[in-house]
């Protein structure tokens, strides 16, 4: 998708958990050249961290003191604990690193200097260790940016979008959280995001909760009573929403073309089905926010740390697709 502006957006970006493959990945991200030349990059991490992703990843990464095309930004606060993170293990010292450079990107969002974070893997135990409360960081950062609108992760592949319902919490709890008002607002969101991605007239398919879509009622009543009138209501709204549909056909559908994006009822509806469509290329958007904020749908991958073998797609993807969104969105700065 083309960009709807010549004026490269301003984009944060995080090394990640410093426990995992997110510095040995930014670096690789950031010693691209075509990275550099679509956006204004400001690096949130010491001096001492961004050397220590670059030999972990073999490159160099060209730095400016100010935005230049082809140069990263090195956004230095001198803040780095002084003595080094242990790899490979979940700590509430790493997580408490993510959180200080969040938070650094969070205040630049809220002042209009950037539009975009994007941030490297992290690893939600190392979070909630360093006081996360929250159950997962969409919720933190909704929370940071004092926002109380609909939100949901949006998990991203080229050319598919899906969104859901509810998120993480206990599939026992899955069905009571299944309301038509949370059905349209996902909808909607999902809409709203692919037209911010460059497409006007996106088509979205809707996942069943039950097998067979209840079949009639025999298994269920949601789809009857709760998702076919959430679809309508969005359908009245002006957006193209059909289903509900089977959820284990409808990605056969959208992998075909049919659909745009696809909202499923809960989280592993959805997961299964895109990573195994296409794991290494799998983005996260946290949707619904006020800034735009991306990262790789992977985790930490502590197994392959510093062996060199760990994939960019992902990374790379998110990357991209910030971009794409916030060049659609200027900043106020």
């Amino acid at each position: 998708m083309a960009s709807a502006t010549t004026v490269r957006p301003k984009i944060a970006l995080t090394l990640g958990d410093p426990a995992g493959v997110g510095p040995e990945l930014a670096a690789k991200l950031l010693a691209r050249p075509e990275t550099l030349q679509k956006a204004e990059v400001y690096i949130l991490a010491d001096r001492s961290e961004l050397a220590d992703a670059e030999a972990a990843a073999g490159v160099t990464i060209p730095l400016a003191d100010e935005p230049t095309p082809g140069f990263a930004v090195l956004l230095d606060d001198n803040s780095a604990p002084a003595e080094p993170i242990v790899k490979q293990k979940v700590s509430v010292e790493a997580g408490a690193r993510v959180k200080h450079q969040l938070l650094r990107a969070l205040a630049m969002a809220r002042d209009g200097k950037i539009g975009a974070i994007v941030f490297a893997p992290l690893n939600k135990t190392s979070l909630h260790l360093a006081g996360m409360h929250e159950q997962d960081e969409l919720r933190w950062f909704a929370t940071e940016l004092g926002h109380t609108g609909v939100t949901s992760e949006l998990n991203v592949l080229p050319g598919l979008f899906t969104a859901r319902v509810t998120s993480h919490v206990p599939l026992s709890q899955v069905a009571e959280n299944i309301t038509q008002p949370a059905v349209v607002a996902a909808i909607n969101l999902l809409h709203e995001t692919l037209r911010d991605a460059g497409n006007p007239a996106p088509r979205l398919g809707v996942c069943a909760l039950n097998p067979h879509a209840g079949e009639n009622g025999n298994f269920g009543r949601e789809e009857i009573d709760i998702i076919a009138p959430g679809i309508e209501e969005a359908v009245a709204l002006g957006i193209d929403a059909k289903g509900p549909f089977p959820s284990d056909t409808i990605f056969i559908a959208a992998k075909r073309g049919d659909f745009d994006g696809v909202v499923t009822m809960y989280h592993d509806q959805g997961q299964i089905a895109m990573k195994l469509i296409g794991f290494d290329s799998g983005v996260t958007i946290q949707g619904g926010l006020p800034v735009v904020i991306a990262t790789p749908a992977h985790g930490t991958a502590f197994d392959i740390v510093g062996k060199g073998v760990a994939n960019l797609g992902a990374t790379a993807h998110a990357f991209d697709l910030a971009v794409e969104i916030a060049s659609r969105r200027p900043t106020s700065d």
